[in-house]
């Protein structure tokens, strides 16, 4: 039902979030300009020595407060697209519907890879209109320490004090700068983990219907397991290993992201005495 996979979505967002939010202020101070960090433990280390606990979150509530909506639309729009997308090529070969018992058999390898490529995308598209927001006020903050500007005019104070901020000196441009951006680093990202996550699945669902296979001598049967009876091990697996693989191959993108989404506008920055602009020097980001 859609009211499980709603709460199960927010549930999952929130958990992952509160264990993982220090290790992503981490790389984005480690992803900003004129970074001093030797690594991940480096930048933890040193951000909690210096600013405490309190730094590692910074963010936090926007991500929480936005952040929850937009993973629980992402999953369940990425499903919704799935679905769709599958439905209408299984028609397409005669196929009756997605959620039949042999649908899969009616769809070729490559449009597997395509329908999860494609639904990724989509539900990136769509969700990145809450994600942009929430990230851009989520990086500022996580790298607020960098940015050599007056704190009395400039650094945020929390996450509210953030959007006002940048609302009222940078307008939606600012809310939402760098969508393309975030939507050319998002969309492959998720396009790929859905994509590695799905065949790393079925990769899984057939070692486990094998092995069955051999210990009961029933070769001919049809598929055992299916997606919700895979062990919790397997699942972690390969969304940990689908995880790794999407972020190694975009995080020249996510860097790209990052950089265009913390540098302030000219009216935020601000100009010099002499009208030189200070998008020429380091406060920029």
């Amino acid at each position: 039902p859609l009211v499980y996979d709603v709460m199960g979505s927010a549930t999952a967002g929130i958990i992952s979030r509160i264990v993982t939010h220090p290790l992503d202020t981490a790389k984005a101070r480690l992803q900003a300009p004129n970074a001093t960090f030797r690594g991940p433990m480096d930048a933890l280390l040193r951000t909690y020595r210096r600013e405490g606990i309190r730094a590692l979150y910074g963010g936090f509530s926007a991500v929480i407060v936005g952040g929850t909506p937009g993973t629980v639309l992402y999953l369940t729009s990425y499903a919704a697209f799935r679905d769709s997308i599958s439905s209408a090529i299984l028609n397409r070969h005669g196929g009756s519907s997605v959620h039949g018992d042999n649908s899969k058999a009616h769809l070729s390898q490559g449009e597997e890879f395509a329908i999860h490529f494609s639904s990724g995308m989509l539900a990136e598209t769509v969700t990145c209109l809450i994600y942009v927001p929430v990230d851009v006020v989520k990086e500022r903050m996580q790298v607020q320490q960098n940015i050599n500007t007056d704190p009395q005019s400039s650094k945020y104070k929390g996450s509210w004090d953030a959007i006002r901020k940048i609302m009222r000196t940078e307008g939606m441009r600012g809310i939402y700068k760098g969508y393309g951006a975030t939507l050319a680093s998002f969309g492959p990202f998720s396009a790929l983990y859905f994509m590695f996550y799905e065949r790393a699945k079925l990769w899984s669902k057939e070692y486990i219907n094998k092995q069955s296979q051999d210990d009961t001598e029933n070769i001919g049967s049809e598929t055992v397991v299916k997606d919700g009876d895979l062990p919790l091990l397997h699942l972690v697996t390969c969304s940990a290993g689908a995880g790794a693989l999407a972020s190694f191959l975009t995080s020249p993108l996510d860097m790209a992201k990052l950089r265009l989404q913390v540098q302030r506008g000219q009216s935020a920055a601000g100009t010099s005495p002499k009208g030189n602009s200070l998008s020429h020097q380091k406060v920029q980001y």
